[in-house]
C-alpha cells in the first residue's frame, strides 16, 4: 500500500531578547530542509513568529527599511530568571501570540512540525512557540534542530519539551526521523555532499521576500577559538560559481529582489576558484543588485582584483573580519594581521568604496579583555579610514575559548545558555565598566 506523503509544518520561532532587528536574518537552514523536503515528495508549511509582513503587523508598524531590513513587532515580556538585574528592556520580538495560534489553526493539521533555533541564549523564544504548537497540535511531533540544538543539545532534551532534538546538518537526519515516524520514504533526489544538487532554500513559503540570503559554501578552514563553525558544519563544501549566480537571477527574475546578503563563513578563501568567477558573472550579467556581507569575510583574501570586483557587482555592505589588533592572532584566529588589515583597506578605497559602507568587526567582552585593547584597535580601524563596528563576544559552548570564559565569567554559564547572551556581556572584566563601554560606543561614532 502505498503511503500519502505526511504533510510537514516548518516554524522559525520567536527572539525573547534585550534587542533584535531584522538584519539580513532568515532561518536559511530550516527552508533549505524544507525546500528538500518538498523535492523528496512531502507536503510542506511554513509560519514564521518573526514574520515583519504578518497582515496584521503594518497595523503596529512599518515593516520596512532600507536594503530590505527592517524592526520586528516588539512586545516587552518579563526576563529570565537570573536576568532580573540587567537595566534594560527585555522583549518578545515577533508577531503576537494569537496571530501565531490563528495561523496554526488555518492549516492542515501536520503530521510533523520542525522548529529551529539561531541563538543559543534564544531558547526562552523557541520554548514558547513550542508550547503554542502544542495547545494546537497536541499529539503532533515536535522537532527541534539547529544551531541551539547543536551547541546545547543536553539543555533541549531536558528543557524544550520538544519529542526529538536533532544536532549537526539536518538535511539527511530529518529525513530518516520522517521515514521512522511517518513510515515515508523515497530515495534521495539531491547529494547531501554537493550543494550544487540542492533545490533552493524555500524562500518562496515566506509572506514577502524584502531580500535574498546566500550560502554560497559551507564550513570554514580557520579554527577561531570563540567560533563554533567548525561544530556546526565539518565539512567544506562550495557551489559552483555558474550556480550559484543562477540562483541570484532566479529569484530577481522570480520576486523582483535586488537584495542578497551572502551567509558564508569564508566567501573569499579559495577565491580564483569561488568568488572571482562569480563576481566576474555578476559584473557580465549587467544587473542592478545589492550584495551583503552581514557575517563578515577574511581580510587576507582583499586583492586590488577581488575589491574592484565586489565594488563592480554591487557590494554595498561590506563587513570584514577584523575581531582585534591588540590580542595575539595566533592565540584567537589566524586570519589577519595589521598590515594585511591595512592593505586590504587601501585596496577597497581604491576600488570606489566610501566609509560607510566598509565596517570592521572588533570584539568586546572576551576573557580578560580590557578597555584599552578595544581602543586601541577603534582607533586603528578609523585611521585607516573605514568604520569600526563593536561585536559584543557570545561564549559558544565547544569552542575552544569555552573554558576560559566560564572561568571568566560572573554567571553560571555552564548552567544555562540564557547567561551567554551577548547584550549582558557575559565576560565582561571588572575593568570593563558600562560606562566604559558607552565611552568606546562614542568613540566610534565620533
Amino acid at each position: 500500500m502505498k503511503i500519502q506523503p505526511p504533510h510537514i509544518l516548518c516554524v522559525n520561532p520567536w527572539i525573547h531578547d534585550f534587542a533584535a532587528y531584522d538584519v539580513w536574518a532568515k532561518p536559511i537552514g530550516l527552508l533549505s530542509i524544507a525546500s528538500i523536503l518538498r523535492l523528496q515528495g512531502l507536503s510542506v508549511s511554513y509560519v514564521d513568529c518573526q514574520d515583519r509582513f504578518h497582515p496584521q503587523a503594518d497595523k503596529i508598524q512599518d515593516p520596512t527599511a532600507r536594503n530590505g531590513r527592517g524592526p520586528y513587532v516588539k512586545t516587552p515580556i518579563p526576563p529570565p530568571a537570573g536576568l532580573e538585574s540587567i537595566q534594560r528592556n527585555y522583549s518578545r520580538y515577533g508577531i503576537l501570540p494569537q496571530w501565531f495560534e490563528q495561523d496554526l489553526k488555518d492549516l492542515p493539521k501536520p503530521d510533523m512540525v520542525l522548529v529551529t533555533c539561531l541563538m543559543t541564549y534564544w531558547y526562552p523564544g523557541l520554548f514558547e512557540t513550542i508550547r503554542s504548537v502544542r495547545s494546537i497540535y497536541p499529539d503532533v511531533p515536535i522537532v527541534v534542530g539547529g544551531i541551539y540544538a547543536t551547541l546545547c543539545h543536553d539543555h533541549a532534551v531536558l528543557h524544550s519539551g520538544a519529542d526529538y532534538v536533532l544536532t549537526g546538518p539536518g538535511e539527511t537526519p530529518v529525513l530518516d526521523l520522517i521515514a521512522d515516524v511517518t513510515g515515508f520514504s523515497s530515495s534521495l533526489k539531491f547529494d547531501p555532499d554537493n550543494l550544487n544538487t540542492y533545490p533552493y532554500p524555500a524562500f518562496d513559503l515566506q509572506r514577502k521576500i524584502g531580500y535574498i540570503p546566500l550560502l554560497t559554501s559551507k564550513g570554514c578552514p580557520f579554527s577561531c577559538t570563540y567560533c563554533a563553525s567548525n561544530i556546526l558544519q565539518p565539512k567544506r563544501m562550495l557551489m559552483e560559481p555558474d550556480r550559484v549566480v543562477e540562483e541570484i537571477l532566479y529569484w530577481q527574475d522570480f520576486c523582483g529582489v535586488r537584495d542578497f546578503a551572502f551567509y558564508d563563513d569564508a566567501l573569499l578563501v579559495n577565491a580564483q576558484k569561488h568568488a572571482v568567477p562569480m563576481f566576474k558573472q555578476i559584473v557580465k550579467s549587467g544587473r542592478k543588485l545589492n550584495f551583503h556581507t552581514p557575517n563578515a569575510v577574511h581580510i587576507r583574501e582583499i586583492t586590488p582584483e577581488i575589491a574592484e570586483l565586489m565594488f563592480a557587482a554591487g557590494v554595498k555592505t561590506l563587513r570584514l573580519g577584523l575581531e582585534t589588533l591588540e590580542f595575539d592572532q595566533r592565540e584567537i584566529d589566524r586570519k589577519v594581521k595589521e598590515a594585511e588589515f591595512t592593505g586590504a583597506v587601501s585596496n577597497l578605497l581604491a576600488a570606489g568604496f566610501q566609509k560607510d559602507q566598509v565596517g570592521a568587526y572588533l570584539l568586546a567582552g572576551l576573557p580578560g579583555q580590557k578597555t584599552e585593547s578595544v581602543e586601541f584597535s577603534i582607533n586603528i580601524v578609523k585611521r585607516s579610514g573605514i568604520t569600526p563596528t563593536l561585536a559584543y563576544y557570545t561564549p559558544i559552548p565547544h569552542t575552544d575559548m569555552w573554558e576560559a570564559a566560564v572561568a571568566a565569567s560572573r554567571y553560571d554559564l555552564a548552567s544555562d545558555p540564557i547567561f551567554t547572551n551577548n547584550a549582558i556581556m557575559p565576560c565582561r572584566h571588572s575593568e570593563f565598566e558600562w560606562k566604559e563601554l558607552a565611552r568606546l560606543k562614542q568613540l566610534v561614532r565620533s
